[in-house]
């Protein structure tokens, strides 16, 4: 496009809306990621037993998380391509579509975890120490609760997010945060609850942001909303949030399984190796803080392009959002490594532990400032074109061939325990780059789309 043309385009986000969708984001996103350390350093005071079985059900809860996720992803696609093409009836309609049908979903996997906690656990973590067991199937019993609540968290927060009211999912987030932080208090230091004291402040604070986000969606005064007395299933539609919602689901649960798989590998080297790992994600969360809201952002932004046909705004806002992703990976990675010694000193853990969990978050961090954004980031640009089923293709290709099986000859075969896991992991991101940055300059992705 011609310099004259390019002045004459008509954007559809200008660098204060980007702004005021990316701060809130990230500022929850910070705030999410702080309350789990908080969680992981107050949990810590039960004993290492406590904080391997909490690191272990975390890991499984993420796997479900990443399901309930996609399918908000599937549904903030599709609205936001509703609002793009200026259909905002369509738009009303396909948000209670994903509610109804993602809370359906989160049901059945409450129910299944609740008949089969000790199986999973066994099935996914092996032959872990009594102590650890134990803890593991008491937190995993009661977070299963929540799981409907953030589904219907996700969704709301997502359909927030397209309508660039991402500030309202920040002060519902705060809140949720404080009563979860003040509850952890309250079981760990007053009622002396380990795992418990952890576990039903999550779940009634999880309650607390669906109920209100659902709530606050009733508001026929919002750019889209949701009217539960005129629901009717929509099955052509639940198919179009599926056809974005089911890949995006099985790659990020096949990501997240194939963590808990690592996980489950890291579980055979023993308590402070799981330890370490545990702690070492919680700040590695932390490094990604500006990445995960990028992600958010990109699927409400690049929707919107889709849904006007603009695959010039499409490019730019992809670059822009790249570069954007960079810059607070620098900041917020690049702080965790300037301040990694007194952070590790303020979980109380052992020397091996801790020195242990310093040298996983810098092999993390330091490759992440390099990386992280294209391999994750980025590919949620081709998502919101629709280019579901190659992303999928690649994560899941990548995540069984490196992420597990390089792990599994690094970290088992080779010795190199949890650091040979987390050298595999990196390998992993690599590749995902060079596949997704193919695919975008190859251009295939449009056919996904009209324009």
């Amino acid at each position: 496009m011609k310099a004259k043309e390019r002045q004459s385009v008509s954007w559809l986000f200008s660098n204060h809306d980007l702004l005021v969708l990316i701060l809130p984001l990230v500022l929850e996103q910070a705030l999410a990621i702080t309350v789990g350390m908080a969680d992981t350093m107050m949990v810590s005071n039960a004993g290492e037993a406590a904080v391997s079985g909490v690191s272990l059900v975390d890991m499984f809860n993420n796997l479900v998380f990443a399901v309930l996720s996609a399918l908000a992803t599937g549904g903030a696609v599709v609205t936001s391509q509703f609002l793009g093409a200026k259909r905002r009836e369509d738009a009303c309609h396909s948000v209670m579509q994903l509610i109804v049908s993602a809370l359906l979903i989160a049901i059945v996997i409450t129910v299944l975890v609740l008949a089969g906690a000790r199986p999973l656990i066994r099935l996914f973590f092996g032959s872990v120490e009594a102590d650890v067991f134990q803890a593991a199937v008491l937190y995993m019993t009661i977070s299963a609760f929540s799981y409907p609540f953030l589904a219907v968290y996700n969704a709301a927060a997502a359909i927030f997010r397209v309508m660039n009211n991402a500030k309202i999912t920040l002060k519902v987030s705060i809140v949720m945060n404080i009563i979860n932080v003040v509850g952890n208090a309250i079981g760990i230091f007053v009622l002396h609850a380990g795992v418990v004291g952890v576990a039903v402040p999550s779940l009634i604070s999880r309650a607390f942001a669906a109920i209100v986000l659902y709530v606050l969606l009733r508001n026929p005064g919002l750019e889209i909303h949701i009217d539960p007395g005129k629901f009717r299933f929509d099955g052509g539609l639940i198919r179009r949030i599926y056809y974005i919602g089911i890949p995006s689901g099985i790659e990020n649960g096949i990501f997240q399984l194939g963590r808990v798989a690592v996980v489950s590998i890291i579980s055979n080297f023993g308590t402070v190796q799981i330890a370490a790992n545990g702690v070492a994600n919680s700040l590695d969360a932390m490094g990604c803080i500006g990445g995960q809201a990028m992600n958010l952002a990109m699927i409400a932004v690049i929707g919107r392009c889709v849904g006007a046909g603009d695959e010039f705004q499409v490019r730019s806002y992809t670059k822009k959002l790249i570069l954007i992703t960079y810059g607070l990976t620098l900041v917020f990675a690049g702080s965790i490594l300037l301040l990694l010694d007194p952070i590790l000193g303020l979980y109380g853990l052992g020397a091996e532990t801790t020195a242990l969990s310093a040298t996983l978050v810098r092999i993390h961090d330091g490759c992440a400032i390099l990386l992280w954004p294209m391999a994750f980031t980025f590919p949620n640009m081709l998502r919101a074109c629709n280019d579901v089923k190659f992303t999928m293709g690649i994560s899941i290709f990548s995540m069984c061939v490196f992420r597990i099986g390089l792990s599994l000859i690094l970290g088992l075969h080779m010795g190199y325990g949890a650091i040979g896991v987390w050298i595999a992991m990196v390998v992993d991101w690599i590749f995902r780059i060079l596949c997704f940055v193919i695919r975008y300059q190859s251009g295939s992705w449009r056919r996904q789309i009209n324009y």
